[in-house]
């Protein structure tokens, strides 16, 4: 699996930086306090097959104005190591609204882990996007979204059990 591309090259930064680089803070990953170690065998469930879906559609607004997805939706698997990296970029592991600016101002390079194997991608089309054929777990939704002024990144978290779809709006 890929990071997904975009219409707009401002945007794909911003989710290039949202998946693939941050530097977890203290606190964020083992019980020392440093952060998460990326393990591989952590991903491993994701990988396999399920009777889930999400099914999304964008609703955000703010300051009256309404935000529309303008690119792919990242899906991350759940692990120590990307809830480590979620929080440090959004402030929280739940929901999020950040400026695509301070996603990027509060990431660096991190050569030491590809956890981007595990991230799928699903274009958002008409405000609305569909994930299929995912196991039982928790992810982490990642939706770049603007209202024609500077972007946002939308984050939010999102349990799949049981063989069910997951209505999720943000």
């Amino acid at each position: 699996m890929s990071i997904p591309s975009f219409a707009a090259p401002g945007l794909a930064l911003a989710l290039t930086a949202a998946l693939s680089a941050c530097a977890p803070t203290a606190g964020g990953g083992l019980p020392n306090g440093g952060p998460a170690a990326f393990n591989e065998a952590d991903f491993g469930w994701s990988q396999m097959p399920g009777r889930n879906s999400i099914q999304g559609q964008i609703a955000f607004t703010r300051d009256g104005k309404a935000f529309d997805c303008v690119a792919s939706v990242g899906l991350t698997p759940d692990t120590p190591y990307t809830r480590a990296r979620i929080r440090t970029l959004y402030g929280s592991t739940q929901r999020a609204a950040v400026p695509a600016a301070v996603v990027r101002a509060r990431t660096v390079a991190d050569a030491n882990a590809d956890y981007r194997n595990y991230v799928r991608s699903e274009r958002c089309e008409n405000g609305r996007f569909r994930f299929d054929g995912l196991p039982d777990g928790g992810w982490f939704l990642i939706v770049p979204v603007t209202s024609g002024d500077a972007p946002l990144v939308l984050m939010q978290s999102v349990q799949t059990r049981g063989g069910r779809v997951v209505s999720v709006t943000l």
